[in-house]
Parts: C-alpha cells; structure tokens; sequence
C-alpha cells in the first residue's frame, strides 16, 4: 500500500504526462464534436482530502496527512445552491467524507431537503471511537451508502487499500446488514465499488455483481444491493504506481484501443457538477484532481454559480478521459455503455 507520505506527482506534471504519452492519441480527436452537458442531475460534493487510509488506486492522493476540508461557509453555499435549483441526487465523497469537522451537520441539512442523499465511505471509519455513531446516523436519515471493495479476495483488496482492510469492510457490512442496509424491502441501499487490482480494464459488471454476491453471502454472510465497476483512473497515486511498475505506456495503450463510442452517451460529466472542498466547480471528480475547472465561459466558483449555463456547459476533457470510454464506460454509478 502507498503512503500519503509518499512524493506526489504534482498536476502539472500529470498533465505532461497524460499528454505526452498519447500526443498523437488525443481524447478530444476521437469525439466527432465537442461534448455537452445535457442537465445537473448530481451535485457531488468533495469535503475534504484527510482519510485514515492511504489507497494504491486513489486519484485523490487523500491520507491521513492531509489537512484540506471543506468549510462551513462553502458547505453552506452548496446547500442554497440545492435549495435554489432542485438538483436532485446529492454525491457526498472525500477522502474520507466524515473526517470533515462538519460532517454530521452537512449529512442532516442535506437529508432534510428531501433528495436522493449518498455517501461514499470506505467503512473502515466507521470502526473508530469517533464515528461509530454514524452507521445509526446514516440509517436514521436514510443515506445511501456507497464503499470499495476491489475484489472479493481478502489478500488482493489488503495490497491495494492496506492490511486488514478487507475483514474491516466486512465487519461494517455486516453491522449495516443488521440495520437493514443491503436487505430488500429495507430501502436502506449499500452498494460495493470494484476496482481492478491491476494494471488492466475490470471485468463484466452483471457477472461480477453475482460472483460477489454469491462469495459474500456464503463465505461472510453479507449483502448489498448493487455492485458498479469502475475503471482505474491514471492520475494521482494510481498513476505513480503505472509509473513505477513500468505499465504505464500499456495501460494508456488499452485505454485507447477500447475507446467505445457508445459510452460517451452516459459518462458522468453529462449530468454531474464535481465541487472541491475549496468551492471550485469541476465537470467530474477526475477533472477536479487534474485541477481542470469547468470552462468555455462558465462561472468556475461556487459563489457564482449559473444554474442554468452549467447544465448546457461543453464539457472539458484530456487524455484521462479515455478512461472512463474504455470498453464498456466507467462512471461513480459503474458501466455506461
């Protein structure tokens, strides 16, 4: 496992690299015409970088070490904006989301708005002194809950989140499972996130959704309601480690030469507005660890948010973007095509 003590790659030189390595392979060369958003229907919220994990595949770089949270006053500003356009789904992600000092007021402000409210949570937190308390939180107010668990093999999930992540992640299924989470009928949603463990595209989403469910259920006695596939991103800490296992020229190659067409129709940026925990607006996570803000005329604050100019905004994109085109689409909701 990676360490957020480890030297990152600054965004700068992530931008080199991803231009660089497919100069002739651009992303915007492969789209007939230039891409639009065509609504906001998900506004996801990135409060903060500080986690107590330190992942090999996260594109955020988040860690125990770092210190960037979201304020109260930026918070505040998200739930207006919520009040005043109706957006539908609220995205809640990090780092690890409820290491933000002003989590717990955030999540009830936001649930009282009436809307589809998630949280994308490793679990492992939720073991802490600190935040035991959430699980019954997140099931009084009905949040949909939203964790990683690259595979279902204890030993290649612990090499790409840390030791003893695994059986964590299971303990907290189980404890939710007990609160109706992941059970039918209960409306209380878990869905589990896979990630390659590799240097390679993730397998057919149906078929690993049944594979998981069926190992989970017999060998630890867990459910879930939905498994989404997602293809690893090459920024942040995912690509030192391309870099460093020198899979990275490969990994860009397959990217390219699974570009589908087809998923261009459903990729996230289409429909969500991406916020960084310092109120900058990004057409996607991915964008907003590039530092590559919404652009082509459109306000890129927070404080100047234009409701009606983002949901028709052209869409930025880089080379990155082959990643979430690649065989059969990647999104924070898993395949698109």
């Amino acid at each position: 496992m990676a360490t957020d003590k480890e030297p990152l790659l600054g965004v700068e030189k992530q931008q080199q690299i991803l231009a660089q390595a497919l100069a002739d392979e651009s992303f915007a060369l492969k789209i007939e015409k230039p891409l639009f958003a065509s609504g906001v229907e998900i506004f996801q919220i990135n409060v903060g970088n500080r986690c107590n994990l330190a992942c090999r595949h996260c594109h955020v770089d988040a860690g125990p070490a770092c210190t960037e949270f979201m304020s109260r006053e930026i918070l505040e500003r998200c739930l207006a904006i919520l009040r005043e356009s109706g957006i539908p789904t609220i995205d809640i992600t990090g780092g690890s989301p409820e290491m933000n000092p002003h989590f717990r007021w955030f999540l009830r402000e936001c649930a009282a708005l009436g809307r589809r409210l998630l949280v994308r949570s490793n679990f492992t937190i939720l073991l802490e002194d600190e935040y035991r308390d959430l699980a019954d939180l997140y099931a009084g107010l009905g949040v949909e809950l939203i964790t990683s668990l690259p595979a279902i093999d204890e030993e290649k999930t612990d090499r790409q989140r840390g030791p003893g992540v695994f059986r964590k992640v299971i303990e907290v299924m189980g404890l939710l499972n007990g609160k109706g989470y992941g059970r039918e009928g209960s409306g209380l949603v878990l869905n589990v996130v896979h990630n390659p463990t590799g240097a390679y595209l993730p397998g057919c989403q149906a078929s690993l959704e049944r594979q998981y469910r069926q190992v989970l259920r017999e060998r630890h006695g867990v459910t879930f309601n939905r498994l989404f596939c997602i293809t690893n991103m090459p920024i942040g800490r995912y690509l030192m480690y391309l870099l460093k296992s020198e899979n990275y020229e490969e990994y860009m190659e397959t990217l390219v030469r699974s570009f589908n067409p087809a998923a261009l129709d459903n990729v996230m940026c289409k429909t969500t507005v991406s916020v960084g925990w310092e109120g900058t607006l990004y057409d996607c996570d991915f964008n907003q660890m590039l530092k590559l803000p919404v652009n082509h005329g459109v306000p890129e604050n927070l404080m100047n948010f234009d409701y009606a100019r983002l949901r028709q905004r052209q869409i930025v994109v880089g080379n990155h973007c082959f990643g979430c085109t690649a065989g059969a689409g990647s999104s924070c909701q898993g395949e698109t095509a």
